[in-house]
């Protein structure tokens, strides 16, 4: 388990904070790093897609820009790993890019620290796009990002496990998910895979269940509501699948299930590449289950353009980051690159050629029935409390009640609330 240190660890991540400066040092050492004489006809795009197939696919569309303007995009590629850090250290070096690409949870720490660029928010510039994908781009009822692209999760089942224990098809409630999952362990396999120790990731497994039960970890006001009975439930019910299974972390969970080795597993679209490479197993991804008669709830991740409020040539930043959100062109984008999902603009959310595949047509539903995290400047400080409360659960050190009376007090410290 972590050491807890969200509140030692917070001070890193307070947008713009002076101890992140030195960093700038590092970050000038990387390609598309600042020049002392910025360019007006050269915009620096800063991004995440970095796997070969990612890079041109984005290359092409930026070419296709270029041609029909007097502007070079520099690309330079980030890690989801340190790559916050590194657009931090940039803002407070005074060369950051020109376009940012933002997860949906890391935009409103960003946009709270006055550092991007306002961007139009009336309703025929964002009336396009899903309305849930909003949320996460704005601040203070202000537009600071555009959604490019959206997607969610789902849980993948592994029918030839299923019939081993006479269980002809998929899960249909967390009752039934429970029931298979204990059954499969009773007869010695893995009915389950749960994330432990897994940073920026256990909270995407736990929320879903929260919020199926029908409880949330902030109120509208932003207030902590981490210690309800809908929370102790859902954590009472991701304990007990955890002891059915295999806890591990996304990356070693996703290879285990690919491989027949665990029964049910809650994951992305990314992984249907690595089933298609594996033929020979019965997988189906099924919706995320019922509780009691309501539709379960998934996580929703985002893309998300922004332009930084130092850029050199604002307009044309706008331009590229209007470009690339639109529906034509993003829908081009998911199909070249199928793990980024979906187009955030509406009327491309569902393309015919997106889901023509039955497996990832499953995605597009679940989109319907998905959420995205909260909105808060502090999200990551209290993303890491709510997965301390669920380590200290599955290392057996608290039960659910008391650890989620624990995260709330920490929660309401950190916000400085009661």
């Amino acid at each position: 388990m972590r050491s807890f240190a969200y509140m030692k660890r917070s001070l890193s991540f307070v947008p713009l904070a002076a101890s992140i400066v030195a960093l700038s040092l590092m970050l000038n050492g990387c390609g598309g790093g600042g020049t002392s004489e910025r360019d007006a006809h050269v915009i620096r795009f800063w991004h995440f897609w970095s796997e070969p197939g990612q890079k041109q696919a984005l290359l092409d569309l930026v070419h296709e820009f270029e041609k029909t303007r007097n502007v070079r995009v520099e690309l330079t590629e980030l890690s989801w790993n340190d790559g916050k850090v590194k657009l931090q250290a940039a803002f407070n070096s005074g060369a950051p890019p020109d376009v940012i690409e933002l997860g949906s949870d890391w935009v409103a720490q960003f946009s709270s620290s006055g550092v991007l660029l306002q961007l139009p928010g009336d309703a025929a510039s964002v009336g396009r796009f899903v309305p849930y994908s909003l949320a996460p781009g704005t601040w203070n009822s202000r537009m600071y990002a555009y959604p490019w692209t959206i997607d969610t999760r789902v849980l993948y089942v592994n029918m030839d496990m299923l019939a081993s224990i006479g269980v002809s098809t998929p899960p249909v409630t967390l009752d039934d998910v429970v029931a298979t999952a204990e059954k499969l362990h009773d007869a010695g396999m893995m009915g389950w895979g749960a994330n432990g120790a897994d940073a920026h990731r256990l909270y995407k497994k736990i929320l879903p269940l929260m919020w199926s039960y029908g409880g949330d970890v902030l109120d509208k006001q932003g207030r902590p509501t981490f210690y309800s009975p809908p929370n102790v439930a859902a954590l009472e019910t991701y304990a007990r699948l955890a002891r059915a299974g295999m806890i591990e972390t996304q990356r070693q969970l996703d290879a285990a299930f690919v491989q027949g080795k665990i029964g049910m597993w809650n994951s992305g679209s990314w992984l249907l590449k690595k089933i298609a490479a594996s033929p020979g197993k019965r997988i189906v991804p099924v919706l995320q289950p019922k509780f009691g008669a309501a539709q379960g709830v998934s996580f929703a991740g985002g893309e998300y353009l922004a332009v930084s409020a130092g850029a050199t040539n604002t307009q044309m930043a706008r331009e590229l980051v209007q470009f690339l959100v639109d529906g034509t062109n993003a829908v081009r984008f998911c199909r070249s690159v199928p793990e980024a999902g979906f187009p955030a603009d509406s009327a491309y959310a569902r393309d015919a050629t997106l889901i023509a595949d039955p497996m990832k047509a499953v995605f597009a539903q679940q989109l319907a029935h998905a959420r995205m995290t909260p909105v808060h400047p502090r999200w990551l400080d209290l993303e890491e409390i709510l997965e301390d409360a669920v380590e200290r659960v599955l290392l057996g050190e608290a039960n659910p009640t008391e650890s989620l009376a624990r995260a709330q007090s920490d929660a309401e410290s950190l916000l400085g609330v009661k």
